[in-house]
């Protein structure tokens, strides 16, 4: 295949964007299925769904967290079109194993195969570095992001809709998108990285250790990059608990939940366009950064105490501002990183959204278990939202600290 032309690169970039979109649809998509399916294929509460579900998200966040860095090797030794290509279509056969699951131990393979396949979110950004000059990058991962946020409005909302036609038709449609997009990919995606800038593939290379030892280099920001992490839990603490606490709690449907994550999804982007940026130039990071702390805590101190649909409907705008937290912090870090180490910052920055992402369905679905199933010695299913309340105003008291820190 040609290396990128001008004349294809719009078609080319218009696929990235596409799959990009599709990659968080992907993800989307099962927030509000994967409780009804679960309870299908095993029985049991949704006390008990909501540990299986933690356990497969979980599952594909493992896989991914590994399988990114081996994809954007091999993209590296054999080019980014064959991987993306092999591994949208293996996206998609993944969302037809879930489709045709008979039990949950095929639900967990097919979640391995979705993790695995998925992680061609850096192999992206690679094929959009490749083929745009560096004056016009930022506004081309922008794009990217947007795309990503749209995928996530789509998806829970795609996902409760569907679901009413039959719990597996979802998977089906995912699957049928999936590979429409390959096909698409196959006609007008070029290989974008020329043989002489390409390097041989090695094992010892492919490991996502690397972006963790390079925290050793950022000790004067350690506290700060604690505070993503914190906020990465907490805000993560929503999309693996919410299906099963609205279900549980408030007696909510699968489209109810999927409308109500597209609220969510909505909201952010335009909190991500719009206020992120005015906030940090009228009250600076680190005060737009603590706002953002506190905000999350209020919603979810909200979330954990309300007591019908309409309360917790009204602490959704809470709980959005504070995806002001993690470009202010970011920002912050920026300041005190040298211009050498732009690069490494962002790998560890982009390490504790795995590590979140592998650490909190594992534990706040397991909080709802317990404190929602009969018997407990103190039934409340909003204790993973008050735990997570808690860990932000921590968070936001680290912060402060890591900010003093760098500044003397």
């Amino acid at each position: 295949m040609p290396e990128a032309t001008a004349q294809g690169r719009h078609s080319a970039i218009a696929f990235i964007l596409a799959t990009v979109a599709l990659d968080a649809t992907g993800i989307g998509i099962l927030i509000p299925i994967t409780p009804t399916l679960i309870r299908e294929l095993g029985g049991g509460g949704l006390d008990q769904a909501a540990l299986y579900g933690g356990w497969l998200t979980a599952l594909f966040a493992i896989v991914q967290f590994g399988a990114g860095p081996i994809l954007g090797s091999l993209s590296d030794h054999y080019g980014r079109r064959p991987v993306l290509l092999t591994s949208i279509a293996a996206f998609g056969l993944s969302y037809v194993l879930m489709g045709l699951a008979p039990s949950l131990l095929w639900l967990f393979i097919a979640q391995f195969l979705a993790g695995l396949f998925s992680a061609t979110h850096g192999t992206a950004s690679a094929y959009l570095a490749d083929v745009t000059p560096p004056a016009e990058r930022a506004r081309r991962f922008g794009m990217m992001g947007a795309a990503f946020g749209f995928g996530l409005i789509v998806g829970p909302v795609l996902g409760g809709l569907l679901v009413e036609l039959g719990t597996r038709l979802p998977f089906f449609v995912s699957a049928a998108l999936s590979l429409a997009n390959m096909l698409f990919g196959a006609l007008v995606l070029p290989e974008s990285l020329a043989l002489e800038h390409r390097r041989p593939f090695h094992w010892s290379n492919s490991h996502p250790v690397g972006a963790f030892l390079a925290l050793r280099r950022h000790l004067g920001t350690a506290r700060l990059i604690l505070g993503v992490l914190i906020m990465q839990v907490a805000m993560q603490t929503l999309t693996t608990t919410w299906p099963y606490f609205t279900m549980h709690k408030l007696g909510w449907t699968p489209r109810t939940v999927g409308l109500s994550l597209g609220v969510f999804g909505l909201s952010t982007v335009i909190v991500q366009a719009f206020v992120t940026g005015n906030l940090s130039r009228r009250l600076g990071n680190l005060r737009t950064a603590e706002l953002g702390f506190l905000m999350v805590a209020a919603g979810y101190v909200g979330y954990a105490l309300g007591s019908n649909s309409a309360m917790v409907f009204a602490c959704i705008p809470l709980t959005v501002l504070g995806f002001v937290t993690q470009p202010a912090l970011v920002g912050l870090m920026s300041a005190q990183s040298g211009a050498s180490m732009q690069g490494a910052l962002q790998g560890v920055v982009a390490s504790a959204g795995s590590l979140a992402a592998i650490f909190t369905p594992l534990v706040m679905p397991a909080l709802f278990s317990f404190f929602a199933r009969t018997g407990t010695p103190w039934y409340f299913p909003g204790a993973p939202f008050l735990v997570a309340a808690g860990l932000a105003l921590a968070g936001s008291l680290i912060v402060l600290r890591g900010a003093r820190a760098g500044q003397t």
